[in-house]
């Protein structure tokens, strides 16, 4: 089911792709609500579209892209200024950015990345998903000098994010000989399945041989943890869990010993965006991807940033 979620109610004056409207409407076709940070992220596109006095049309894809290339479809029809499209997986999107470009319609694709031709598209606002990847990597190999047998909860298949955290980690593992990913299954980023998929493994491996959790979010890896205490094991402690996004719950999770590490996948790209639509509309050069960057965060620290991040 999609629902249409509409900020600031007027109509807007019709224009043309190289002058500014007197008020930009976007239509803006979401993931789903996934995660926290999902949420999280739709929350930062609203205020920021209410901020900017933008008319946003939302709509929730609950993770069908189906329902997205028909959001899109929407978009078209109501005569949209611009589209910011947070891809649900990589394939299937040239027909329809095909559509939008021949209507004058500006596409940035946010958060997620498409493997369409970027032509058809202004420009990409997202995070370095390899590098987080990366990140992830590093950190483990360091915790553990480079000897770990890595339990590995991917993403959504076929989506950006699981994608290239799964090859950026992998590229700074194989550097480790003795680093390696025994059990690697995907969790679709909610929390409910990471620990569906964890309580699982625990079932069939000897949890013994577990070094570490390797979570493409958080959200999975919090279903981990309680997987983990309900087979009367110490997550944090007797299996290491890194993850990525940086939610709240990670940091409490932190606070009480049950995780060791979080990568941040910054929500801000609101602005960045809009931004970019801004600059196409003023006839200005916009690049093709704008990076958004996010730090590595540890127990150390997880007080301070759960309350600044919650207040």
């Amino acid at each position: 089911m999609i629902f249409l979620a509409v900020v600031a109610l007027t109509s807007h004056a019709q224009a043309n792709p190289v002058s500014t409207p007197a008020r930009l409407t976007i239509g803006f076709s979401q993931v789903g609500t996934e995660s926290d940070w999902r949420t999280a992220f739709s929350d930062t596109i609203f205020t920021e579209a209410a901020r900017r006095n933008i008319e946003l049309l939302f709509l929730d894809a609950e993770n069908s892209q189906e329902n997205q290339i028909a959001a899109i479809h929407y978009f078209i029809e109501a005569g949209v200024d611009a589209i910011l499209l947070a891809p649900v997986i990589e394939t299937g999107w040239n027909s329809i950015l095909q559509e939008a470009q021949h209507a004058n319609i500006p596409v940035v694709i946010i958060d997620r990345n498409v493997t369409a031709d970027e032509s058809l598209y202004l420009t990409r606002v997202s995070s370095d998903f390899r590098h987080e990847g990366r990140l992830a990597a590093a950190w483990l190999a360091q915790a553990t000098a480079g000897r770990c047998n890595i339990v590995e909860l991917e993403g959504t298949v076929g989506s950006s994010a699981a994608r290239d955290r799964h090859i950026g980690f992998l590229e700074v593992m194989q550097l480790f000989p003795d680093m390696r990913i025994t059990v690697s299954q995907p969790g679709d980023f909610r929390r409910e399945l990471g620990q569906q998929i964890m309580e699982g493994i625990l079932n069939t491996e000897d949890p013994s041989k577990i070094c570490a959790v390797w979570s493409h979010n958080d959200d999975m890896a919090i279903g981990a943890v309680q997987a983990i205490k309900n087979a009367n094991l110490d997550p944090g402690d007797d299996i290491l869990i890194v993850s990525v996004d940086a939610i709240p719950d990670i940091f409490l999770a932190m606070m009480n010993g049950d995780t060791n590490a979080t990568v941040e996948l910054n929500t801000n790209m609101a602005g960045l965006a809009f931004d970019a639509i801004e600059r196409y509309f003023n006839g200005e050069d916009v690049p093709k991807w704008i990076r958004v960057t996010g730090g590595l965060y540890f127990p150390a620290t997880a007080a301070e940033e759960y309350a600044r991040r919650t207040q």
